[in-house]
């Protein structure tokens, strides 16, 4: 047992200050522009902000998975509306972007290399917990790094939108065993049997009130990236055109293809059917 000599004193901790609290030495150092163009810094705040939103959002998304997993869909509500205010920030933020002219661009545009919004993995790990699975993306990131487990561990983990509709199942509704079962790395395909199941929920809101409530509120977030996509749309044509991505990417054309995806899909199908 280490023995403690009474007239030692311990020397006293160091006072908390705003600075070393947020470690703001650290993150205001992490603006490295590779030009000395003007615009380039807002280029890479505005990305590195992207990022950190993304990341609360992914830490939100998980806290209320954990709950409508364990049966508790009203305690979800809070993160999900945070979520969606998240996504609403995240949303304006290309209004500021677009202040960068094209000719601002293409200033220090070569200096981006091959870098391209497709290798944020954090993205990807967003749509993987929220069920849009495509494993293709993990050829954006190096095998065996800290990025490709993660996203390779969402992929292969169940979403969100597979935990709430296990709890349509335990509410009672008719939900297939392979919809249930479905392997969790493959993407969702829509269900006529969970459509009816929210057509149910939407048909009788008193009866069953915290699903149709986690309904609204998974909208709401199907709906954020949705309007998030088309503004990145719009910014990215309002700043290169046609042209193709830095990654080699097809830029706006691939963008306007990711409009027509959802989350969940028979939350917007079932309004046609009520």
């Amino acid at each position: 047992m280490v023995q403690i000599r009474m007239n030692e004193k311990s020397s006293p901790a160091s006072p908390v200050t705003y600075g070393g609290y947020l470690r703001l030495k650290e993150l205001l150092s992490c603006q490295r522009p590779q030009s000395d163009q003007h615009d380039e810094l807002l280029f890479v705040i505005l990305h590195q902000t992207m990022e950190l939103w993304m990341k609360q959002a992914i830490h939100e998304i998980g806290a209320a998975q954990r709950e409508v997993r364990g049966g508790n869909l009203v305690p979800a509500y809070k993160h999900l509306a945070r979520v969606s205010r998240i996504q609403a920030v995240m949303t304006q933020a290309w209004d500021i972007l677009a202040t960068m002219t094209p000719a601002d661009y293409l200033n220090f545009r070569e200096m981006l290399g091959t870098s391209s919004g497709f290798q944020s993995y954090q993205f990807r790990a967003l749509e993987y917990q929220l069920g849009l699975k495509d494993a293709s993306f993990l050829k954006f990131q190096t095998p065996g790094s800290d990025e490709y487990k993660m996203l390779d561990a969402a992929l292969h983990a169940p979403s969100f939108y597979d935990d709430v509709i296990a709890q349509l199942a335990k509410a009672g509704f008719a939900i297939p065993s392979n919809v249930l079962k479905r392997p969790s790395d493959a993407p969702y395909e829509s269900s006529e049997a969970v459509e009816s199941a929210w057509l149910a929920v939407y048909r009788d809101t008193q009866r069953h009130w915290p699903l149709y409530q986690l309904a609204e509120k998974l909208i709401d977030i199907d709906d954020a990236l949705l309007t998030w996509r088309h503004r990145h749309v719009l910014t990215v044509e309002r700043i290169i055109g046609r042209k193709r991505g830095t990654g080699g990417t097809e830029g706006v054309g691939y963008l306007q293809q990711t409009l027509t995806r959802r989350a969940f899909p028979e939350i917007w199908s079932l309004r046609t059917k009520l």
